[in-house]
């Protein structure tokens, strides 16, 4: 029994993972979005808002220095009463500073690496060592453009102190435009199949992984005594998507789609699971502008 409950615990270590990274890896250079999980039979409802900048500098030859940080604050709403307040779960903040560095590896070959301190609270108070996060990434990456089939492999290491897994683990994502009209993405956290309409028109289906993971400075006491320390999510969200292309890099974009898993619990300071607050489907709405750089 104490094998099974440590591989379900590293499985659900490694769903949440790769939840956290769909959204602390962008290779954008600013990004404004929302994201709404409308309020389903749990009484929940989660509203996401999301700012990030990047800012490339160029150093000699194709060498660049990338600095940058992302804000996202989680407005947590429940219509339900709970055995415990849940005032300190109102509003949620995830705070990335970004220092990043680009290399060219050989003649195919991007290396790009990447380390990312976060605070992840509510911030009840001042900032505490609990809040504190540390994020690396280490990635290759091959971008070829000027053939009739275009395509772009990132194979890559990450590893998130937030997940409880005291190890790296792989990110792979490879994109190629197999016709004028048509493209796809495969990889974690997200895989897409684009129609291109036009320039400016994209339609795609998309499945992608989304979650957080953030420290509750004051610790919630539960009836059976447990102390919830932390608040997680860990879904898998399957969505149809429409893009508006106002130039090549820069688009307007939204999603709608559905969770088709998700583990929103409390946890303690053991990461060890102690109250279930969210095990439903929800809607998922995402929207917002965007400047990439693919």
């Amino acid at each position: 029994m104490r094998k099974i409950y440590r591989i379900k615990i590293s499985i659900m270590g490694l769903f949440l993972f790769m939840g956290l990274l769909s959204y602390s890896q962008s290779t954008d250079l600013l990004r404004i979005e929302t994201t709404h999980v409308p309020e389903n039979n749990n009484g929940i409802e989660t509203t996401r808002y999301r700012f990030l900048v990047n800012v490339p500098i160029k150093l000699k030859k194709e060498n660049y220095i990338v600095t940058g940080a992302e804000f996202n604050r989680f407005n947590f709403e429940t219509s339900r009463p709970f055995p415990f307040e849940t005032r300190e779960l109102n509003r949620l903040y995830v705070v990335d500073l970004n220092l990043g560095y680009i290399t060219k590896w050989n003649d195919d070959w991007r290396l790009i690496t990447l380390v990312t301190p976060r605070l992840a609270s509510n911030f009840t108070g001042k900032i505490l060592a609990e809040d504190m996060r540390l994020n690396l990434t280490a990635t290759l990456l091959k971008d070829v453009k000027d053939v009739e089939k275009p395509f772009r492999l990132a194979l890559g290491l990450a590893y998130n102190s937030n997940a409880g897994l005291p190890f790296p683990l792989p990110l792979v994502s490879y994109y190629k435009r197999f016709h004028p009209n048509w493209s796809y993405t495969l990889g974690i956290p997200r895989m897409n199949f684009k129609y291109h309409l036009s320039k400016k028109h994209t339609l795609q289906t998309a499945l992608l992984l989304d979650g957080y993971y953030i420290n509750i400075q004051n610790d919630i006491v539960l009836p059976d005594g447990e102390l919830g320390s932390n608040i997680s999510l860990s879904a898998l969200v399957g969505a149809f998507g429409y893009q508006y292309n106002i130039t090549k890099y820069i688009s307007l974009y939204g999603l709608f789609g559905y969770t088709l898993t998700q583990n929103g619990v409390l946890r303690d300071d053991r990461r060890n699971e102690v109250f279930l607050l969210n095990n439903e489907g929800n809607m998922y709405f995402r929207g917002g502008f965007k400047i990439g750089i693919f």
